[in-house]
């Protein structure tokens, strides 16, 4: 497997400051304290508000990889003769030509992190029938937010992972961008590449020319709406 350059190797404590130093780890920390406070002053939880979590828990890695793969690997489209290239699309493939620099590596905040809470809040609304129920799931789809924005952030850094959960994450995001981009769309979690079948052993799976450019504009700047750092 082709591997990018690495510098030296820094502490977890370096890569957690420099973390939350950027816009996206703030706001979905913010979001989870606003919306437990909020539950927790509606009463203590219920078997119902636990439901809800492993749910969506259990749904996590499919909505993880439908995003990756329809969303993030959009192509443009021409509808009605107006090219449509989603913005999230072309942040993404900027990412992958410059899967190291940490502009690319947060999710944008007006791109997706807002439009992901209205829709979540729209969703909740609709589907749930209280609001504790409501703040529970919002709690929830806010933490595994940050869940992955941790995990892709500690893959793409010089930190080196010790535990073997975090090891194999590693690994696997990394497969995807520097071995095939057609394979290993889970970041937080992989169980979604082992239902749909984009899993396989790396050793049958040939080295991909295009996991930087993803078939697209080579020699294009690696344009999109980068991460402010504070």
């Amino acid at each position: 497997m082709t591997t990018p350059p690495r510098g030296t190797p820094v502490s977890l404590r370096t890569v957690t400051e420099i973390f939350f130093r950027h816009r996206s780890p703030r706001l979905l920390v913010t979001a989870v304290a606003v919306f437990l406070g909020l539950r927790a002053r509606l009463g203590p939880p219920t078997v119902w508000d636990a439901a809800i979590v492993l749910a969506l828990v259990a749904v996590h890695p499919l909505t993880e990889w439908l995003i990756h793969v329809f969303v993030l690997h959009a192509r443009p489209k021409r509808i009605l003769g107006r090219k449509v290239d989603l913005a999230l699309a072309r942040y993404h493939r900027a990412h992958h030509r410059l899967p190291n620099d940490p502009r690319w590596q947060f999710i944008p905040i007006r791109e997706g992190l807002l439009p992901a809470l209205v829709v979540e809040i729209a969703a909740v609304w609709l589907l749930l029938p209280t609001w504790p129920l409501r703040l529970t799931a919002l709690a929830t789809m806010a933490g595994l937010g940050l869940w992955y924005e941790w995990i892709h952030y500690l893959v793409h850094s010089r930190y080196r992972p010790r535990s073997r959960f975090i090891a194999r994450l590693y690994r696997h995001h990394r497969l995807h961008h520097f071995k095939n981009e057609h394979y290993w769309f889970g970041v937080s979690m992989t169980s979604g590449d082992r239902l749909l079948g984009t899993m396989p052993d790396h050793r049958t799976v040939p080295t991909s020319p295009t996991c930087r450019t993803l078939g697209l504009d080579p020699d294009g700047p690696a344009s999109g709406p980068p991460d402010s750092s504070a």
